[in-house]
């Protein structure tokens, strides 16, 4: 079962995100507070991660490095979503190693289309 990590430090989109994912099958591991992440998914072993960016510190940004920064996520993917829809966030986020990057509000079947893809890729 693919196991994904959320991270958001507002519960009722972590809710929302764990209702929607289970419904798909995937099993998911919320966290609200970003400090805890790496701690977290060390432990856990996510399959994929999905980031909000904009959160206390660590931010979104700062998370996705410190996560590539781990040898054993370097090569989990990322999938950000976040309410910032602007170019030059986009390109921090990738910069900082994001595989894909989607904007709230964001249609459910996307979600899970994306997340399907990065599941065919590594099987």
């Amino acid at each position: 079962m693919t196991k994904i990590m959320i991270v958001d430090d507002d519960k009722l989109v972590t809710d929302l995100l764990e209702k929607l994912l289970s419904i798909e099958g995937f099993q998911t591991i919320s966290i609200n507070e970003s400090a805890k992440a790496v701690e977290t998914a060390k432990r856990t072993n996510p399959d994929i991660f999905l980031l909000d960016l904009m959160m206390p510190q660590p931010d979104g940004f700062r998370l996705c490095r410190m996560l590539r920064e781990e040898p054993q996520f370097a090569f989990t993917p990322i999938i950000i979503i976040t309410a910032l829809d602007d170019g030059d966030s986009r390109a921090v986020a990738f910069g900082a190693g994001a595989n894909d990057y989607l904007t709230k509000p964001f249609h459910p079947d996307e979600l899970i289309e994306r997340i399907k893809e990065y599941i065919d890729v590594a099987e």
